[in-house]
């Protein structure tokens, strides 16, 4: 099944833990509500890396979801995994295995997020196992 939906994000950065070389590493923590057919908030805990080189960066997030989905109340974890290559990007994020909890336990999939005009725009791609 898939759901498509919008979200508000509030960011709160952390200092940068290590700059070298060129390379900065720093923590973010995302606050998000979800509005749509996901009716949840969720804190995402991310660490980043920011290169010398322009449009070259990289992220992991780990998120925790809270909130109902197909009128399923519960929790469960997606894992961010966000490249950037001189502009190009990729991200991949997964539901963990198994992080489904209350009514939403035997969740799986993948979210994708896009942001059009401002907008945060989220699809989840989801099934239950039976």
């Amino acid at each position: 099944m898939s759901t498509t939906g919008t979200f508000t994000i509030k960011m709160t950065p952390d200092a940068p833990y290590d700059v070298e070389d060129g390379i900065t590493l720093g923590r973010v923590r995302f606050d998000k509500i979800f509005s749509g057919p996901l009716t949840a908030t969720s804190v995402v805990s991310m660490t980043a890396a920011r290169t010398a080189v322009a449009d070259s960066a990289g992220y992991v997030a780990v998120e925790k979801i809270t909130g109902t989905v197909e009128g399923k109340t519960g929790s469960f974890v997606v894992l961010h995994i966000g490249l950037m290559n001189r502009g190009a990007q990729s991200l991949t994020i997964t539901i963990v295995p198994d992080s489904g909890a209350g009514g939403l336990v035997g969740i799986s999939g993948s979210m994708d997020i896009t942001v059009v005009e401002g907008v945060h725009h989220y699809t989840l791609d989801h099934a239950f196992s039976a």
